[in-house]
């Protein structure tokens, strides 16, 4: 499957920003889709992922109650609101993707996805 993320920008603190990821090539209902994003100087991180039908999503503690993943396998995307921005969140955004329909109940490793899309920047103004 081929992922593309769009949506990012820059936002000042306490903006908004939703980004998507859309995604080609295979049964997209048959994935787990997740966003992770990786600052200047330090490691890729988990932010959140859904379940292969939506039912199901889990979060990073740092952005419970500010973004919201969903997705629609009819249109084969997957979006990230995210809301109440800090400078803290300024990273490049990446969506991946792991084949499975299973249910998420903690962070999901990088090694874990099997498929990855460019990043999209966000950048926080204080």
């Amino acid at each position: 499957v081929q992922l593309q993320a769009s949506g990012g920008g820059l936002v000042q603190a306490g903006g908004s920003l939703k980004l998507s990821c859309a995604a080609s090539g295979r049964t997209f209902s048959n994935y787990v889709v997740a966003w992770f994003r990786q600052a200047p100087g330090k490691e890729r991180e988990f932010v959140a992922a859904i379940n292969w039908s939506g039912s199901n999503s889990y979060y990073v503690d740092d952005v419970k109650g500010r973004f919201t993943i969903s997705r629609d396998n009819f249109k084969d995307t997957v979006s990230l609101q995210m809301n109440m921005l800090k400078p803290e969140d300024t990273a490049v955004y990446f969506c991946a993707a792991d084949e499975g329909r299973y249910s998420i109940n903690h962070a999901l490793g990088v090694r874990r996805m099997d498929y990855w899309g460019k990043g999209t920047q966000v950048t926080v103004s204080s």
